[in-house]
């Protein structure tokens, strides 16, 4: 997963390099959520860097909001066409800071539970690697190439850590205590802990698929017990509410004598309601699935 902040084209050296004037202007914070984030996504911005990128873009987007929409407005005729334009550019233009503002820490939700989605596959096959008498740091060569997305993107970084010399114990240490997804972290922590003592890691890892097992089946357990609520919101608002709207729109067209225009707004806005509710609902139910399954 390649982080890039939305609505900009440069990548985020470019960026840092565009913004200097604006990083300057921001005060210094030792410890932060942002800078948190960005550590845990693993770019080389700090948290004064990133809000002076987010600064630039908010100046630079509200000129170029601001003359589009003044000129738009302009050609309409509209009245008090530069106060419209001003207010439409601000809301925007604070819109999208806030977005990119907020984005690190989606970028680390996503990140978690991309890396929870694969954890227990990979933990099985280290098992089955460990059995077969292969050394862990090969091991964490093959998972680095393996098909477990950002997971295999993790190891990596372990892996080229190794590499440049560093001990093994002190790089899965420090690479959980910068990941999001506190399983992977557990996962680590318990290795790392295996290497120092000189455990027998195949019975380190028995054990860490055995706790995520044990956490899977509370994770359905709870997911399922949160549907319930869900199906029933989903009836009300998704089924019920939408048909006694039409029919209460029918009675009340043909008792009052609504214009045919009006009619075909009230109901269209009924439909684009109803379907919004859909999407949000699918989204609800796919943010409340289970990060292990």
């Amino acid at each position: 997963m390649a982080f890039k902040i939305p609505f900009t084209l440069s990548n985020t050296e470019k960026l840092k390099k565009k913004s200097k004037f604006f990083i300057s202007k921001l005060k210094y914070k030792k410890k932060s959520s942002l800078g948190d984030n960005l550590e845990g996504i693993g770019t080389n911005l700090s948290r004064e860097e990133y809000l002076g990128i987010i600064l630039r873009n908010l100046f630079f987007n509200f000129i170029f909001l601001m003359l589009v929409s003044s000129t738009i407005l302009f050609f309409l005729k509209a009245e008090n066409f530069i106060i419209y334009s001003i207010g439409v550019s601000l809301l925007f233009s604070f819109f999208i800071a806030f977005i990119q503002r907020a984005y690190p820490s989606i970028f680390i939700s996503r990140k978690q539970r991309e890396i929870e989605k694969n954890l227990l596959t990979a933990l099985e096959d280290i098992s089955i690697q460990l059995n077969s008498g292969i050394p862990l740091f090969n091991i964490m060569v093959n998972i680095s190439g393996g098909d477990y997305g950002v997971l295999s993107q993790e190891f990596k970084k372990a892996v080229k850590k190794i590499n440049a010399g560093e001990p093994e114990a002190d790089v899965l240490n420090y690479l959980g205590k910068i990941n999001p997804s506190n399983y992977f972290r557990r996962t680590l922590w318990q290795i790392s802990n295996g290497i120092n003592s000189g455990s027998d890691m195949s019975i380190v890892i028995r054990e860490s698929i055995k706790s995520l097992n044990e956490e899977q089946m509370v994770q359905i357990q709870n997911y399922g017990s949160k549907l319930n609520p869900l199906i029933v919101m989903y009836m009300l608002m998704g089924v019920i509410i939408p048909s006694l709207s039409v029919t209460f729109l029918t009675i009340l067209s043909s008792m009052i004598n609504l214009e045919k225009t009006m009619v075909m707004l009230l109901f269209f806005g009924v439909l684009i309601g109803d379907l919004f509710f859909q999407i949000m609902f699918l989204g609800m139910i796919k943010s409340r699935r289970p990060s292990l399954f």
